[in-house]
């Protein structure tokens, strides 16, 4: 169950900030509506991945229209990976 939270709670930011955990991040709200999320930075870096290789295969699946399609090593290279 997610963690919500009104943003007036961060007057005791370090009760918050222990709330947090890896994907158990903290909702705060404003007004009762949701305003932001507080995270901790491996899960953001991770969803920052997901999201370059999803823009990644959304390119590629462009390309492959126009017949400029990729090896799937290149693109592993294209991210470190090497299969």
């Amino acid at each position: 169950m997610p963690k919500i939270l009104p943003i007036s709670d961060l007057r005791n930011y370090t009760e918050v900030l222990n709330q947090v955990d890896v994907d158990k991040p903290v909702y705060l709200t404003r007004n009762g509506r949701g305003t932001y999320v507080i995270s901790k930075i491996d899960d953001y870096d991770r969803e920052a991945t997901v999201e370059d290789l999803i823009k990644e295969i959304k390119k590629g699946e462009k390309s492959a229209v126009h017949g400029k399609a990729s090896s799937i090593k290149q693109v592993a290279q294209n991210f470190g990976v090497s299969l």
